[in-house]
């Protein structure tokens, strides 16, 4: 007799259940070490005089930053389809709404500078 507690992979398959990916320790100790020299580099970039590129370089260093966390704090790395495409569609929808107010508000000075 089989044993009950024991789910065949068309038992998971009939009832949704997907398998969890278990991250181990050493993939959080090394990107929370990555993300510590990415902000010892934000704090490097901001001494070094840059121009017009210095906010350029802190937001890429932030997007970078974000990433990480998103991917790997957050699971989406090892998420389904369907919660990458969440993420996907909120990143969208967040630089369609930048991009209109960027939009605005260079047409506002239209001939002005």
């Amino acid at each position: 007799m089989s044993d009950p507690t024991k789910h065949a992979p068309e038992h998971a398959a009939v009832h949704g259940e997907h398998e969890h990916h278990v991250t181990p320790p050493i993939v959080y100790i090394v990107i929370f070490a990555t993300l510590l020299v990415f902000t010892a580099l934000t704090v490097g970039a901001s001494f070094v005089e840059m121009g017009v590129f210095n906010p350029i370089v802190a937001i890429a260093i932030g997007v970078v930053k974000a990433t990480l966390v998103v991917l790997f704090f957050m699971g989406v790395k090892y998420s389904t389809k369907l919660t990458k495409l969440t993420v996907g569609a909120g990143l969208f929808t967040f630089l369609v709404l930048i991009g209109m107010t960027l939009a605005d508000y260079f047409s506002r000075a239209w001939g002005r500078w």
